[in-house]
């Protein structure tokens, strides 16, 4: 008879200042049989030394804390590679918090105040490579893009086919003389279309046109 073989449980940092809440939050996750804490920390910075020693699988980062805040460790870990997932805590219902957590490769964003409800979820979710976000989190990410697409598309109808070639060229790092030989334009056009562009899209200078031209898909990265 073959006897099963059982995993051992996934192994978690919990990185947050407050006390009492780590030993809450512990609480809920050592009542599970595949999940055990190894290490506590109160800021981001010992969250990256203690991750250094490579045996946790997943970090349970606070948003706000002293010294190295969690989106900074979040960003650190992402930039050294270490191999760890991440979860966000929070007591903030902050969309800003929200996308920076998500840029900086947290796997998902949990409200401390229904961590009792998703936590659980969430940290199996992320050990999965899956991404957890909490019902509003959704709602406030597809308003977002909801939002941001209708700005692209108003700003977009304000530029003619003219003004698309120009900032074209102008991201791609031709000269005014040189745009004006590749279109057949005076140079004197070439500088009106150029201010008219950043008047119309509310920039200041090159540099801002060419981001947005990367942005819109207009040239490469």
């Amino acid at each position: 008879m073959t006897t099963a073989v059982t995993a051992p449980p996934r192994r978690i940092l919990l990185a947050d200042d407050h006390a009492l809440v780590r030993q809450g939050v512990r609480r809920i996750i050592d009542a599970e049989p595949d999940l055990v804490v190894v290490a506590e920390v109160d800021d981001g910075a010992e969250a990256l030394e203690r991750l250094a020693h490579g045996d946790v699988d997943l970090a349970i980062l606070d948003i706000s804390m002293p010294r190295m805040t969690g989106l900074q460790a979040a960003r650190e870990i992402q930039r050294r590679g270490l191999d760890c997932r991440m979860l966000m805590l929070s007591m903030h219902d902050n969309e800003q918090y929200l996308f920076e957590a998500l840029k900086c490769g947290a796997a998902g964003y949990v409200h401390k105040s229904v961590a009792d409800r998703d936590l659980i979820r969430a940290c199996r979710a992320a050990l999965r490579d899956e991404p957890f976000l909490y019902p509003g989190a959704l709602t406030t990410i597809i308003r977002e893009y909801v939002a941001k697409g209708n700005g692209l598309q108003d700003r977009e109808s304000l530029l003619t086919a003219r003004e698309e070639e120009v900032l074209k060229l102008i991201a791609e790092g031709h000269s005014g003389k040189e745009i004006a030989e590749l279109l057949y334009i005076s140079p004197k056009t070439v500088e009106r279309h150029r201010a008219n562009l950043l008047e119309k899209l509310g920039m200041r200078d090159r540099l801002a046109l060419t981001r947005y031209a990367i942005r819109t898909g207009l040239v490469e990265a």
